[in-house]
């Protein structure tokens, strides 16, 4: 596993947590490697029925592990194993795999997430793809930053492409069925010059290195997007609940380039009831 080499403000952003989100993202991304694309797992149901596998389950443990260690006062919330209070004024937001269905498969497109906050506002950011060794990361007022492959990290920005031109992306059309927004998903697509489900982390790292225009979550937990809106606005985009708020906890979110948003967001509102 390689290290990257980070520059110097970036090193001590967050007091020093940013560094750590790159390293643990990468780290326990690593880790999912031992067991993608292999029989060696078994895949469980959870309570609401999605799935968990000892890949995600591992990866969380080995950032619970680390950050007890480093940041041992800091609160932690992960996707697998729930809420640890702490009394300092950080809190970790941890998503061990981001888009398990696609892990099980196979596919190469799931990613860790490690979001950084704060009074509930999102202060950092890590999206990490494992099987493409790619990762894109930022803190406030640190900009964006992108690397692929071990290469050293750029800054990263946002498309100026508007939806006509650009790539509409989602984790998994059927979640606007389930929030009775299929209407808005038609048309959406129908404006895009292309749409395609890679979505999950991958999607919002799509938009914040300039390949794609919208990423648009219709169901969504805090794991999935507290690592991600950092990285979208300091890449120049925007982020925000379908309702316009600035918030990873409302239960869905939307990231673009800043210029589709309000275009995407009259769309969805249409839908909300």
């Amino acid at each position: 596993m390689k290290l990257l080499a980070l520059p110097a403000l970036l090193q001590i952003a967050l007091e020093g947590r940013l560094a750590a989100a790159v390293h643990l993202a990468v780290m326990a991304g690593h880790s999912t490697l031992e067991h993608f694309q292999r029989d060696s797992f078994t895949v469980e149901r959870k309570g609401d029925d999605s799935p968990v596998t000892i890949a995600d389950k591992r990866a969380e443990q080995l950032i619970r592990e680390e950050l007890s260690q480093r940041y041992p006062h800091d609160a932690i919330l992960g996707e697998e194993f729930g809420e640890q209070s702490g009394d300092s004024a950080y809190q970790w937001i941890v998503d061990p795999i981001d888009g398990t269905k696609s892990f099980i498969s196979g596919v190469p497109l799931y990613s860790t997430l490690v979001g950084i906050v704060s009074a509930r506002e999102c202060l950092g950011g890590v999206i990490y793809l494992p099987a493409l060794d790619e990762i894109v990361f930022a803190a406030r007022g640190c900009g964006a930053w992108h690397s692929a492959r071990g290469s050293e990290p750029q800054r990263c920005r946002v498309s100026s492409r508007s939806l006509s031109d650009g790539l509409f992306t989602v984790s998994q059309v059927d979640t606007f069925a389930r929030r009775d927004a299929m209407e808005a998903y038609r048309e959406l697509e129908s404006n895009a010059y292309v749409t395609r489900s890679w979505g999950d982390g991958y999607g919002y790292l799509l938009v914040a290195t300039g390949r794609g225009e919208l990423m648009v979550d219709p169901i969504a937990n805090p794991w999935d997007l507290a690592a991600v809106q950092p990285v979208i606005e300091e890449a120049g985009g925007r982020f925000s609940s379908w309702a316009g708020q600035p918030s990873v906890f409302g239960g869905d979110g939307v990231g673009s380039n800043g210029i589709v948003h309000e275009q995407a967001l009259r769309a969805l509102q249409a839908t909300l009831k």
